[in-house]
């Protein structure tokens, strides 16, 4: 998916007043047999892109801050326009930045994350706004902390979409309080803007199996009470729409058992009703340990420039886990998606890193 300049097209638009006239693509061609190779960064998690008007706008966790990456090519990363956009003013909301998605909402910016005060039990989901045309340009400014339900429950990786006229935030929750052991389950309500809901939340999934339930890494590692996770939930559609898709992770995201299922609805039916969510009960993406592939999570999904062809951003790690301390090796990747007979995406398996994508 590499892009490259045209200057002979260039020159030739200059020359012809006839071609002048015509409107150029939004996009540029992509050159025949073009690769990349995964990772596309060294190092970071929680990667999300959106595409508009030939630009890539990218994000990933960074604690502390919130960065925004400007690129025509989602899969040179590297050489992308980088800008710091947001460093916390208020100390409720200054530590522990997680899953930060950019959206484009009714001619605005917006940025969700989660953050905190310090305590990771006080986590809540922030949105800041920004009315310039160009994310990298104006400010940001917070909007406030979006109230998911009466009791403040904890909350992280909101994500919002919109569906048949009607706006939605997904993200993931506690149902109480934490006690002694964790839950971690995928919310989803109604949005009277974008930062304000307008409904109450619905629970439509919470760790049930196995593989949802992994917080015990093989060399022993482990949190100091058990955390069962449903995280990360990320909306999509089928081929046709006539399906709405939501993706999640489950089990604890230091471990190899990272990974992503499948929540699905009819589009036609109640986003809101629990009822018309149906859960997959294997996983869709997960580890291939043989090709050194651990923990793959944090999906999202970018159009090729020219809109043919559809990709998949996901963090993965190349060892099991990190050492208890050691730096987070999670790195961001892109993988390229396909389609079942009856429009269902096709994930495939997490390749191995180096191997010439197209």
């Amino acid at each position: 998916m590499k892009l490259i300049h045209i200057p002979l097209l260039l020159l030739a638009l200059i020359c012809c007043p006839a071609c002048q006239n015509k409107k150029a693509p939004a996009y540029k061609e992509v050159p025949s047999g073009a690769t990349y190779t995964n990772p596309l960064l060294p190092v970071g998690a929680e990667p999300w892109a959106v595409f508009h008007e030939g630009k890539y706008y990218y994000t990933q966790g960074a604690e502390n801050k919130i960065i925004l990456w400007e690129t025509n090519d989602i899969t040179d990363l590297e050489h992308a326009t980088r800008k710091e956009v947001w460093i916390p003013k208020e100390v409720s909301s200054s530590y522990h930045l997680w899953g930060p998605e950019i959206h484009r909402i009714d001619g605005k910016w917006y940025v969700y994350f989660a953050a905190d005060d310090g305590n990771m039990d006080n986590h809540h989901i922030y949105v800041i706004e920004n009315v310039s045309a160009n994310p990298l340009e104006g400010e940001f400014v917070m909007k406030g902390r979006i109230k998911t339900d009466k009791d403040d429950n904890w909350a992280i990786h909101a994500s919002t979409f919109e569906h048949r006229g009607e706006r939605y935030l997904i993200w993931c929750g506690w149902p109480k309080r934490r006690i002694e052991t964790e839950t971690q389950c995928i919310y989803i309500a109604k949005m009277e803007n974008p930062w304000t809901l307008s409904s109450d939340r619905v629970m439509i999934s919470e760790p049930e199996y196995e593989w949802e339930r992994q917080w015990i890494s093989p060399d022993g590692s482990k949190t100091a009470y058990p955390i069962h996770v449903n995280e990360a939930p990320q909306f999509f559609e089928s081929k046709n729409k006539d399906k709405v898709l939501i993706y999640y992770c489950a089990s604890g995201s230091w471990t190899p058992y990272y990974c992503i299922g499948l929540l699905t609805a009819d589009a036609g039916s109640d986003l809101t009703d629990a009822a018309s969510w149906k859960k997959l009960d294997t996983p869709v993406f997960e580890q291939q340990p043989e090709d050194s592939v651990f923990g793959p999570g944090s999906p999202s999904f970018v159009p090729s420039p020219d809109g043919k062809e559809w990709y998949m951003l996901y963090h993965a790690r190349r060892i099991p886990n990190d050492a208890p301390g050691a730096t987070d090796s999670r790195s961001p990747r892109l993988q390229k998606i396909s389609w079942d007979t009856d429009g269902m995406p096709l994930l495939g398996k997490p390749r191995k890193e180096g191997i010439s994508e197209k």
